[in-house]
């Protein structure tokens, strides 16, 4: 008789659909979140409006925010080597350096995408990635991923492994993120990432994606200005 495998190493293709019913969501202590939440972004909108000079605001945020974000997985690099790397031609750049400096491309690539388009799809997630990751495999087409405890090299949850339902999602997460409705944006920024990170939907780089999308699906809902 076959061993019936745990349920965290079976690939989750039926991960559920969106939306997710609004009761479930919409909790008084997540409201009362999403009210402090919401006046800390209006101040820095706010801020990032009366600055004489928002682009010198922006550049140092977002080289900021690519070094801190790669951090998570793992990429340490300093101030003083993104900033030379930056201002200095020819310069020796060590990999770590390179990879935030990856991040920081991305997330510009991806502001300016949303400028133009006035959305965010699939497409725009996917040249991301391929930015950050400096390859274009795309959406994953063979089985095999798991995410795995790193201390112990045990199996901690597998995400969906079959093609169409990847795309499928995507294209539901897609409209999610889009879509204007009564749902607060705060809750479905929230909402939105985790349906993200569950799909997984790269190789690699879905960390570091996922969480310019939600400085972009800010920026979309008109919570940000710029991606600060």
């Amino acid at each position: 008789m076959t061993k019936k495998k745990p349920t965290n190493e079976v690939p989750f293709n039926d991960l559920p659909l969106f939306p997710p019913a609004n009761e479930k969501i919409e909790t008084i202590a997540v409201l009362r979140q999403v009210a402090k939440s919401a006046i800390a972004l209006a101040e820095l909108k706010g801020l990032s409006h009366i600055l004489p000079n928002p682009s010198i605001l922006l550049n140092a945020v977002i080289l900021k925010e690519a070094r801190v974000s790669s951090e998570i997985e793992n990429v340490i690099t300093t101030h003083d080597k993104l900033y030379q790397a930056l201002s200095t031609k020819g310069i020796q750049v060590d990999h770590a350096t390179k990879e935030v400096l990856r991040y920081r491309e991305a997330m510009l690539v991806g502001f300016s995408m949303l400028q133009k388009n006035g959305f965010l799809n699939t497409n725009m997630i996917i040249t991301i990635q391929e930015i950050l990751e400096e390859n274009k495999a795309g959406l994953r087409k063979l089985p095999g991923t798991s995410l795995k405890n790193a201390a112990t090299g045990a199996v901690i949850y597998t995400p969906p492994d079959d093609r169409d339902t990847i795309v499928k999602l995507m294209k539901n997460l897609e409209d999610y993120i889009n879509q204007d409705d009564v749902v607060s944006p705060l809750i479905k920024l929230a909402v939105q990432h985790y349906q993200f990170e569950s799909i997984h939907p790269f190789y690699d780089g879905n960390g570091r994606t996922g969480r310019i999308i939600n400085v972009l699906y800010l920026c979309l809902h008109n919570l940000l200005g710029s991606p600060v």
